[in-house]
């Protein structure tokens, strides 16, 4: 018989099985039972009336149980998701699923929280330097006014996440697609973005010195090959282009191939004129003795929303189009 009230014990509890309070209290109840029993059983009574009238005395314990469990669970997602004001520098969030969580206020420096579901949570006011945000979900995310300095979003679902008034120099977005992202007045000094896609990104009043258009295209091949970035700038070699910040070019070239074209109202006419000239015949050559001194700001590839990084991607689309793509000798 007592073998009957543990099975009856364990079928009502059996929806509610993993709420520590839960389990605590069927051990309690079990242990509350089983001595009622034997007390109607010292009393007289068979086992079949003991064991009925031992069930009737608790009532209607599965509604007792289930409201216990339902508020069980309510605390304990409310403590599981509320971090405000609290010191979790170093901690290892990796792989939780917190939607909606508040980590307001607190210092998170160093934390995992790759592939961390955190869609609609908030980081605002809180210390999140050098914090590993890998493959996490941060759609709906508030990481407004917090410090994210050399924090990293390799693959991130960013989504209306709102960075404002936050600091991300040297911070690391990779193979991102941020849409709808909001970088108000942010501080995006030496931040790197690199193999990501923008949609309606807002980077309004935000401090982007430091940004290149470099960082964004330097894992292309054709960009590399364009910039020559992989190239031995102390050896002598035919080119695609130089500069015509120093240029020496032969009289009969110019005859036949023409001068500057004065179409581009700025950047790329000295690349256009050693297009045209190695589309002719002629040698673009590299001279690494032949040395001097510019003084440029290379506001274009600095500064790439400004109105001069306007220019030098209209310039690059017009010769793009003139020339049918083919800007190197090899393509």
């Amino acid at each position: 018989m007592s073998d009957r009230l543990d099975e009856y014990v364990d079928g009502v509890f059996a929806p509610y099985e993993g709420a520590k309070s839960i389990t605590e209290l069927k051990a309690d109840l079990l242990a509350d039972l089983h001595e009622r029993f034997r007390e109607l059983k010292a009393e007289g009574k068979d086992d079949a009336a003991a064991f009925e009238l031992t069930i009737d005395s608790i009532g209607d314990i599965e509604q007792t149980v289930q409201e216990v469990s339902n508020l069980s669970r309510a605390l304990e997602r409310q403590l599981v998701t509320r971090f405000d004001a609290s010191e979790l520098g170093g901690s290892d969030f990796a792989g939780v699923e917190v939607p909606g969580g508040k980590f307001e206020a607190s210092v998170l420096r160093g934390s995992d929280f790759s592939h961390a579901d955190l869609a609609g949570s908030s980081f605002k006011g809180s210390d999140v330097a050098d914090v590993n945000f890998d493959g996490a979900n941060l759609t709906d995310a508030n990481m407004s006014a917090i410090e994210l300095a050399r924090a990293s979003f390799r693959g991130s679902i960013l989504v209306r996440t709102d960075f404002s008034k936050s600091g991300l120099t040297e911070a690391r977005f990779a193979e991102v697609a941020l849409m709808d992202v909001k970088l108000r007045m942010t501080d995006l000094r030496r931040t790197v973005f690199e193999s990501c896609t923008f949609t309606g990104v807002d980077f309004t009043y935000s401090d982007l010195r430091g940004l290149h258009l470099d960082l964004l295209l330097g894992r292309i091949s054709a960009v590399r090959r364009y910039l020559m970035t992989d190239f031995d700038h102390r050896s002598a070699a035919d080119v695609d282009w130089v500069t015509g910040a120093l240029m020496l070019v032969r009289r009969a070239a110019l005859a036949q191939v023409g001068v500057l074209d004065e179409r581009y109202f700025l950047y790329a006419e000295d690349q256009d004129l050693c297009c045209r000239m190695w589309r002719a015949g002629w040698r673009v050559r590299y001279e690494p003795r032949a040395q001097a001194v510019h003084a440029h700001r290379r506001e274009g590839m600095t500064r790439p929303w400004s109105r001069h990084g306007r220019y030098q991607v209209a310039s690059a689309l017009q010769m793009l189009v003139k020339f049918r793509g083919r800007l190197t000798r090899q393509s």
